[in-house]
């Protein structure tokens, strides 16, 4: 299917300015609404808005002289009418869908706008991927705006990724229609010590006029984030408190706060505006990554919004942090963000702004959700075989690829060990006193083991190493191909014969999650598009992530979202402690570090 540009603006404005006027009639009319003005920060009841060419015409007390015969009539019934919701920052395959699948899950939510880096599929397809990503996204009904992924590997030398994003690969993908920018520049140490690949990536996009993405996530505010915050990047979306929302905010940064699936960093920044003060207009909303189960059981945007106004941000402002802050960070207030004219005509009609109910969802004059059921196609793109076949681990994977064998005459050894934090990105690098059985190192009471299993050239590598928190029990395994960034393959378990036959399970099927105990297979979700995503429905990708989250719960875990936390522990942007496919990873240091170490 071929993408039809949308008109542009200066394209639609005879068709604007004759029904503004009275002299053509409009394809829309929404009468008698409570008009939500995010520029001037009011409310005002009364207000009819005149769409025409998927485009604001006319927005005012009356606009009867903009109707005629044909003229699509919406009563809004005094309804709040709010600019379409907009997502500053996200990843698509967080979700385990493709971008249609995505988008028909949250237009019923009211999410009009995304801002995507598909860094997750660059890892394993590279420029190819992107490309493929960027294009479905283009034939949705709303608006997909996609950032050329910046860093693949995200940690150079201390990850292999199935491909490498180069300088050169940015500076062509700036010129395709739907490139907003640059994705998170992840590789901040890259950035801090003048890397020219890192700082050629942000010229590129820079001569573009296209917005850089920033993601720093590092506690030290002093020299180091001066020197990040040099290069470029113009947002960052890792702050955790209200020191980096500040922070970021006074050195001309946005400050992306999100709830995701599994970061709740809202609460603990908002304050920055709701206490201190701040300038709201510089504080953006986001979810950075949101599986299907969330998506289809709580919400999106809408849900994010919620919850800023349950920290105590003003549900106008929270408004703001959610559509014109956004849409003004990338150069697109005059394009979207909020119900004036000339804009498209994304709007979400609600009869509470604090619950925020979603009850009819208008994008680009056209309605595609109705209380919670989807209007439109969401064209499918044809992916190619090489999409679905990306799962290589070089041979049957057996028990003993997972051994840990201990040095020689000793009985016990001290491990450094993975430590899960809930509901939070970082780990926590923690060290244990582990038992020596028969030659081997083991795991034990709520430490057991986390192996890396390489799936991108069929090397046959697997590091293996120790991880804390998820607090399994028994002996079962959980495997994942969806394993950020590199998108290997992630295992973790109690038992090495179950950790190798999740890990076959996945070769089998081409990609997923899976989890076995004592033999048998509890739960999978099939992952066959890049081992990332999956074409099918949301609501069928989520009901079996659901059986998933109660396998996990079966074999021992409660932990809020744990699945998330799983599949971040090969991260190695994030502090403290992570696994690669070439060792462990100290990202307080951004250095491998031994396994294990004698006892003192």
């Amino acid at each position: 299917m071929e993408h039809t540009p949308f008109p542009s603006w200066p394209e639609s404005a005879p068709q604007l300015i004759a029904v503004a006027a009275g002299r053509a009639p409009a394809d829309m009319v929404i009468r008698g609404g409570t008009w939500v003005n995010v520029h001037s920060r009011e409310t005002l009841p009364d207000h009819d808005v005149a769409i025409a060419a998927g485009r604001v015409a006319f927005v005012g007390t009356d606009a009867s002289h903009c109707v005629g015969p044909e003229t699509e009539i919406i009563e809004a019934q005094g309804r709040f009418m709010i600019p379409g919701l907009c997502d500053a920052h996200m990843h698509i395959e967080s979700g385990m869908l493709t971008p249609a699948e995505f988008a028909r899950a949250v237009i019923p939510h009211g999410t009009t706008s995304m801002f995507t880096d598909p860094h997750e599929i660059a890892n394993v397809m590279g420029l190819e991927g992107v490309r493929l990503m960027h294009d479905e996204a283009l034939l949705q009904p709303v608006n997909i705006f996609t950032q050329m992924p910046s860093c693949a590997p995200s940690a150079p030398g201390l990850e292999t990724t199935g491909y490498e994003i180069t300088a050169e690969d940015v500076s062509e993908a700036m010129s395709w229609p739907g490139i907003i920018g640059l994705g998170e520049m992840m590789n901040f140490p890259g950035v801090i010590h003048g890397d020219p690949k890192m700082l050629a990536e942000i010229a590129a996009t820079q001569q573009a006029g296209k917005t850089v993405g920033g993601h720093y996530a590092s506690p030290d505010l002093g020299p180091a984030f001066a020197a990040y915050v040099a290069g470029g990047p113009a947002d960052d979306h890792e702050g955790t408190c209200e020191a980096d929302s500040v922070a970021r905010v006074r050195q001309g940064m946005r400050s992306m706060m999100r709830l995701g699936s599994a970061w709740y960093d809202v609460e603990s920044q908002i304050t920055a505006v709701t206490e201190k003060g701040l300038d709201p207009r510089n504080f953006i909303l986001c979810t950075d990554d949101c599986h299907s189960g969330t998506l289809v059981n709580d919400g999106h945007m809408n849900r994010v919004v919620r919850h800023a106004i349950a920290c105590g941000c003003a549900p106008l402002v929270a408004l703001q942090m959610a559509t014109i802050n956004t849409a003004t960070h990338f150069g697109l207030e005059r394009e979207i963000g909020s119900i004036t004219p000339g804009r498209r005509a994304d709007i979400v009609l609600s009869s509470d702004l604090t619950k925020l109910p979603i009850e009819t969802v208008i994008a680009r004059g056209q309605v595609v959700a109705e209380n919670g059921v989807v209007m439109v196609d969401c064209p499918h793109l044809n992916w190619p075989a090489k999409a679905r076949n990306t799962v290589h681990l070089g041979h049957e994977l057996t028990a003993t690829d997972f051994e840990i064998a201990a040095p020689a005459g000793a009985n016990r050894i001290r491990a450094n060990v993975i430590g899960v934090v809930e509901n939070q990105a970082p780990t926590q690098a923690l060290k244990s006193e582990l038992p020596i059985i028969e030659g081997l190192v083991e795991g034990e009471g709520d430490v057991c083991q986390i192996a890396l299993v390489e799936r991108h050239r069929a090397t046959g590598g697997v590091t293996n190493a120790f991880v804390s928190g998820f607090g399994y029990q028994g002996r079962m395994a959980i495997a994942s191909t969806v394993a950020h960034d590199s998108h290997h393959m992630i295992v973790v378990g109690t038992d090495r014969a179950q950790m190798a036959m999740a890990a076959n399970r996945l070769a089998e099927v081409g990609g997923g999650i899976t989890i076995f105990r004592e033999g048998e297979e509890l739960a999978l979700v099939e992952l066959p598009i890049a081992g990332l995503m999956s074409d099918s429905p949301a609501t069928e990708v989520a009901a079996k992530a659901e059986q998933m989250v109660a396998a996990m719960q079966a074999c021992g875990c409660q932990l809020n979202n744990a699945y998330m936390q799983h599949s971040l522990l090969a991260l190695v942007v994030i502090p403290e402690l992570r696994i690669s496919d070439l060792g462990l990873v100290d990202v307080r240091t951004f250095e491998k570090i031994d396994l294990l170490e004698p006892l003192a």
